[in-house]
């Protein structure tokens, strides 16, 4: 279920559990069942899903005020209707709703989860823009460690690119990829963020793509990312 895109290994496994996953037509709720995908009718609550999808890498520089899950409870627009016709995608992690930049997104369960697993240390580059001027303390803490509601967040690196009245940009370079991470740290050193956008993730770099605008990964860097975790 992971390789055809419909969960990560872990929520498919709860998906099982459930009872919300048949194989031809007899529920399955025993994690580790083997089955011969090749004759298998595989349904997961009564939809049959494709054994074999064909493969799709995407990157999108996601708009603001869009969401990366796949349904939203307050009926905000999301990544998938933004995509062109074909295999369903879903998104690698998440960015905010007010955050823009690099998204990636795929139906190759396995390299979705792996990629979005913090023992993988991918680095996440961010730009911000942030209120007020970030100071060499500031940036120390930063490295150091904030200690936010829900642990202890560190920057692997921070640079001041800019400054002009009154604000600062800063680059500013994660491993993790908690909920509104970057927004908390800077706030809690006093400088709270007024623009954000994800410019890499890995070897994958934003570059020119326009906002709203999607384009497949090459082989190559869909190689790349393969390599990075492992696979």
């Amino acid at each position: 279920m992971a390789a055809a895109g419909i969960a990560s290994r872990r929520a498919s496994e709860d998906l099982i559990a459930a009872g919300r996953v048949s194989v031809d037509g007899r529920v399955i709720t025993e994690l580790g069942t083997r089955v011969d995908k090749a004759t298998a009718r595989i349904e997961v609550d009564g939809r049959r899903i494709a054994v074999d999808p064909e493969r799709r890498y995407l990157l999108m520089n996601k708009p603001a005020a869009v969401v990366t899950t796949a349904r939203d409870e307050l009926g905000r627009k999301t990544v998938l209707d933004l995509l062109p016709p074909g295999p369903r995608v879903y998104a690698v992690g998440r960015l905010d709703a007010d955050t823009q930049g690099l998204l990636l997104l795929t139906n190759d369960g396995e390299l979705a989860h792996r990629l979005a697993h913090p023992r993988y240390g991918i680095d996440r580059v961010y730009l911000a823009e942030v209120a007020g001027r970030l100071t060499k303390e500031a940036a120390d803490r930063l490295r150091a460690g904030v200690r936010l509601d829900d642990g202890t967040a560190r920057a692997v690196s921070v640079r001041v690119t800019g400054s002009a009245k009154g604000r600062s940009q800063v680059e500013i370079v994660m491993r993790e990829g908690r909920k509104r991470e970057v927004r908390r740290m800077l706030e809690a050193v006093g400088n709270p963020v007024t623009g954000l956008v994800r410019t890499s993730f890995g070897p994958i770099r934003l570059g020119g793509l326009p906002v709203g605008r999607i384009r497949e990964l090459s082989p190559e860097e869909v190689g790349d990312l393969q390599r990075l975790v492992g696979l």
